[in-house]
């Protein structure tokens, strides 16, 4: 019967960026890693502590993205913010969100949170208020702030590195933590004032649904995972993404850049 070319929901252009993306991770961490890295899911196997938005509930995610990412809890400072916080945006330098978004969190170096008592200082990732209502988006946010923690952090990317916020954005899906941040690049969320009732669009990160879609499809292949089961908890969007390229780099081998065996 009829067959069809699955069209790859990306462009020329951001394809290139996410294999070569692949290909930086690898070479930074090691490409076993994440081969063996652990698809991290929104279930209670995943996260089985109790979440009830109070402090200790929070430091325990915090600590269990922690352990999933290999980042030492005892290396880092993390605190939650208040919203009204704004002056912060002056003195805090790496917030995920863009240009004209209200930040989701932040990253603070060592040095620059060290005195002359502790000059080393800890590192810090902070997290907006807000995001303690949505565990789904704190998850991402604690994700993309604690990547800022392996990749600024451990001397691998600097600042001024001009791809460093989305390179972020992709080492979540290099180290499985990808269902989080794809799913919460764009959300529907319910608000309510004394006025009116209503949906908002939420957006956080720096890569589009389309491109998680595509940079889990690449994360599949190069795990030689087909259909994987941690797919059903991808939103519909990005679902629909992820099957449209996995099944494009199924149907194009040739396009495709096959890592040479780890001996």
């Amino acid at each position: 019967m009829f067959g069809f070319t699955p069209k790859l929901p990306v462009s020329e252009e951001d394809r290139q960026w996410v294999n070569a993306g692949f290909e930086r991770l690898g070479r930074l961490l090691g490409r076993q890693r994440m081969i063996e890295s652990k698809v991290v899911e929104p279930t209670a196997e995943d996260f089985p502590d109790p979440y009830n938005k109070s402090a200790d509930a929070i430091e325990k995610l915090f600590a269990r993205v922690c352990a999933y990412m290999q980042v030492d809890r005892s290396a880092v400072e993390f605190e939650v913010f208040q919203d009204e916080t704004e002056e912060l945006r002056e003195i805090m330098p790496y917030w995920r969100g863009g240009a004209g978004k209200q930040a989701a969190g932040l990253y603070l170096h060592a040095h620059e949170r060290g005195s002359q008592d502790d000059p080393r200082g800890k590192m810090v990732v902070a997290i907006r208020s807000t995001m303690v209502k949505d565990p789904m988006s704190l998850v991402a946010t604690v994700a993309h702030e604690l990547g800022h923690v392996i990749l600024l952090g451990g001397g691998l990317m600097t600042h001024n590195t001009s791809d460093h916020e989305p390179m972020t954005d992709l080492l979540t899906v290099f180290l499985g933590l990808g269902i989080f941040t794809a799913n919460s690049a764009a959300r529907f969320k319910q608000f309510q004032n004394e006025r009116q009732i209503g949906w908002k669009m939420q957006l956080l990160g720096y890569l589009p649904e389309n491109v998680f879609g595509y940079a889990l499809a690449k994360f599949a292949s190069e795990r030689n995972e087909h259909k994987p089961h941690w797919a059903r908890h991808l939103s519909p969007n990005v679902r629909a993404d992820f099957n449209n390229s996995a099944r494009w780099l199924i149907k194009n081998p040739q396009y495709v850049h096959i890592p040479e065996p780890i001996s």
